[in-house]
């Protein structure tokens, strides 16, 4: 039932090329200054909150991480409104339900190979053959093959409306032949496209990136980044503020206070943090308690108090950042009864500590469920060491930060992934036939205000098994030191830093 399984915690749609700016190639801003001279552009430190977890595969954790770098990118990408927008692709077109056809434009590997569609079909088959497959592949055939000088043909086994939106996923960046080697191990170090090229990976401490000049977007403005990896938020926090770092990602809201006003950068973003029920085992598999420990809640606290304004009560499944949600959302459907907890309804809720504030939250779900009548165990592990007991379903509620639209893009994709009987990130264990059913209903439809509709149904639905109680939808804290411009502050968080980020 849980056969694709794959890390996950590292919008409106419009399936046409945009001319608008996407988040993968920043952009923009004058000639570099700082610690190299003007020409050559200063070296960006960065400290990233979550190591390589994957010898940075592409296909798994690791795969946001290159691309919030610099390091690789997709045939497509997203721009700000959350619309399928060119990357090495620079038009596409639909030809019949089954396949579309991408136009490459003229690029180069960071190898020194021109970007060919055959090098772009032989990446996409890599992808498809990855095991675990790609959170964006989850449950979806394909099939990529060159068609002449420019042009890309992929073919799905069913009609898949939102392939340009899919092809933007971080993992399924295009690598040249080079980066596959004998051995199931796929290494982008110099075998990527993006603007920054991997020149040195120090295990799980650090990284070296230099300025790829051949990038086809434009030459980046710093010549390169010296990348730390530093899980503790605090330390992150103290780094910036005694000027070590030009950035630091997800400062934790406890630090924000910390940094100076104009250090500091808040995003809304599609990260939503919910507490899942286990419906299938355990005191949480009868909806009524399931119901009961929904009503027990208070959410306003998490925004206002845990999160320190620094996030929105948590209204469903997509926040505030999907900007079109709102004003679609319908009453949950088919909620159940609340029962009175009994003595013997004793269950084990569970979170991880790489992001400081979930410990926090399941702190005070603890203290409310047990205002409710609930015996509660807390267990609090870092993430690599909790996600395959919270897959097997072993606890009973789960305190989880999930970005809603990182995988694809795709709203229906993580109701898929997330609430069906296959999902391949099934925490709340949920097998609903009519969650199924309107999953699979709003999977088959192209029009994007339709599709949106029925996403917004399949939601209404979700929410009423009461497997899911969304508590904040976060805002990302960045900090940025006084000399840098051009960061990019990315609701999708796929990307930090593009041409146009200097010092």
């Amino acid at each position: 039932m849980r056969s694709h399984r794959r890390s996950r915690l590292l919008a409106p749609f419009l399936l046409v090329p945009l001319t608008a700016g996407c988040f993968a190639s920043g952009g923009g801003g004058d000639s570099a200054s700082g610690d190299g001279n003007d020409d050559d552009g200063a070296r960006l430190r960065v400290a990233l909150a979550f190591p390589p977890a994957e010898n940075l595969s592409p296909y798994g954790a690791d795969a946001t991480l290159l691309s919030r770098l610099g390091v690789t990118e997709g045939l497509t990408a997203l721009d700000a409104n959350g619309s399928a927008a060119p990357a090495l692709a620079e038009s596409w077109r639909r030809d019949g339900e089954k396949t579309w056809e991408f136009t490459l434009r003229d690029a180069t590997f960071q190898d020194g190979g021109d970007v060919t569609p055959a090098a772009v079909a032989a990446s996409l088959t890599r992808a498809t053959e990855a095991k675990p497959a790609p959170a964006a592949l989850a449950g979806v055939t394909l099939d990529a093959k060159a068609s002449g000088d420019r042009v890309v043909r992929v073919t799905t086994a069913e009609p898949d409306p939102v392939l340009p939106l899919r092809l933007s996923s971080p993992g399924l960046a295009i690598l040249s032949e080079n980066a596959y080697g004998e051995s199931d191990r796929v290494d982008p170090v110099g075998h990527a496209t993006g603007p920054f090229e991997l020149t040195e990976v120090n295990g799980a401490t650090s990284a070296s990136l230099d300025r790829f000049d051949d990038y086809w977007g434009g030459r980046a403005q710093a010549s390169g980044i010296d990348a730390r990896f530093i899980a503790d938020g605090t330390a992150r926090a103290n780094a910036l503020r005694t000027g070590e770092l030009d950035i630091a990602e997800a400062v934790p809201v406890a630090q924000a206070a910390s940094l100076d006003e104009k250090t500091r950068r808040d995003t809304a973003t599609t990260r939503t943090t919910s507490l899942l029920l286990n419906a299938s085992s355990g005191t949480f598999k009868d909806a009524g308690l399931r119901a009961a420990a929904r009503a027990a809640l208070d959410t306003s606290v998490f925004a206002k108090d845990v999160y320190e304004g620094y996030g929105d009560p948590g209204a469903g499944v997509y926040g505030p950042a999907v900007t079109w949600a709102e004003g679609k959302r319908t009453a949950p459907v088919g909620r159940a009864v609340a029962k009175k907890p009994g003595d013997g309804d004793t269950i084990t809720l569970a979170t991880y500590d790489n992001r400081p504030e979930l410990p926090e939250v399941a702190q005070v779900v603890k203290q409310q469920l047990e205002k409710a009548g609930f015996t509660v165990k807390l267990t609090v592990r870092e993430y690599s060491r909790l996600e395959g007991d919270a897959l097997d379903g072993k606890f009973d509620a789960f305190v989880l930060a999930r970005n809603t639209l990182l995988d694809t893009g795709d709203p229906v994709a993580v109701l898929a992934s997330d609430y069906t009987c296959d999902g391949g990130f099934n925490i709340a264990q949920l097998c609903d036939e009519g969650v199924d059913r309107a999953v699979a209903e709003a999977e088959r439809i192209a029009d994007t205000a339709k599709r949106q509709d029925a996403a917004m149904a399949a939601e209404a639905r979700i929410l009423g098994s009461d497997a899911v109680v969304p508590l904040v939808h976060q805002r990302i804290i960045t900090g940025v030191a006084d000399s840098v411009q051009g960061v990019i502050l990315d609701p999708y968080e796929r990307t930090l830093v593009g041409t146009g980020t200097r010092r």
